[in-house]
Order: structure tokens, then C-alpha cells, then sequence
């Protein structure tokens, strides 16, 4: 089972973040679910007015981050789905979005939560989309992770007093 192993992260301080939400389209059950989990995440930590953008698909999500990057996000929110096929398209797309995202973070110092299922079947997005019955919740998960690195970069910019 992914998610075995995972920190128990505590989260505090944290109403005053700014936080952008990016949900790509396909796949719309598992991105429903994935979306729910980050905005009751979001809520649990105080932040009820994230900014929510939807974009066609995964391969949309990097430049989406970058820009919000550049416009005063303390952290950002990828959420995607991409399903293994045929073709190495598969391949291709999950490559790039995880170097864009990352790309993203690294050059802008604003943590990028990676809420991008890349899964064989449907059933597997399922499962790990926070749906009722599903065993893992990888959109509260991403918030989680992205909101809890931006409160820690935080307390290291912050002049000592």
C-alpha cells in the first residue's frame, strides 16, 4: 500500500497563508475526490479562501504554478490525474509535469504540494482520490505537505527578535 510510512504532520499558524489550489480536468470522479480532500484540508487549517483554478489537464499544472508563483502564493497545490494507456504517452506527460513542478518550487521557493495520481487503471486513482471507501487521500495529503513546508520555510525567513 502507497502512504505507508507517512508522517503525522502539525500544522499550526497558518490562517494568514495564501494558497492556490490548481485542479486539472480529466478524469473527473478521482479529481473530484482529489479537490473535496484539498479544500477540507484547507479548511481543517483555517484557510477558507484558498484561490481555485481549474486548468484542461496535468500538463497544464507547472505553468499554472509557475504564474501563481509569481503573484504572492505562500504555497500551491497541484492536483492532476494521469492514467497509464498504450502508448508511452503515459510516460511522457507524468515526466514533464513532475519536472515542471518541481522546477517551479525550486527556482520560486514556494512549495508545490504534488497531488498528481499517476496510476495504471482508474481504480487506482480511485483509491487514492479521498472518495468514501477509497484508502488514501492524496489531495488533503498534498495541502497537508505543502502548507506545513511553507509555515517552516517561513520561521527561517523571519528576522530573529
Amino acid at each position: 500500500m502507497s502512504g505507508k510510512g507517512a508522517p503525522e504532520l502539525s500544522v499550526r499558524n497558518c490562517q494568514d497563508l495564501r494558497v492556490a489550489v490548481i485542479a486539472a480536468q480529466w478524469h473527473e470522479k478521482a479529481m473530484d475526490g482529489l479537490l473535496d480532500g484539498a479544500l477540507r484540508a484547507l479548511h481543517e487549517l483555517g484557510i477558507d479562501e484558498p484561490t481555485v483554478l481549474r486548468v484542461p489537464g496535468s500538463w497544464e499544472l507547472p505553468v499554472a504554478a509557475k504564474v501563481l508563483a509569481g503573484r504572492g502564493y505562500h504555497a500551491i497545490v497541484a492536483l492532476g490525474v494521469v492514467i497509464r494507456g498504450g502508448t508511452p504517452h503515459f510516460d511522457y506527460v507524468c515526466q514533464g509535469v513532475t519536472q515542471g513542478l518541481t522546477q517551479v518550487a525550486v527556482d520560486t521557493g514556494v512549495p508545490v504540494g504534488f497531488g498528481v495520481l499517476t496510476c495504471d487503471t482508474d481504480e487506482q486513482a480511485v483509491q487514492r482520490a479521498g472518495l468514501p471507501g477509497s484508502t488514501e487521500d492524496k489531495g488533503h495529503e498534498a495541502v497537508t505537505a505543502a502548507v506545513a513546508t511553507a509555515v517552516i520555510l517561513r520561521s527561517v525567513s523571519e528576522p530573529w527578535h
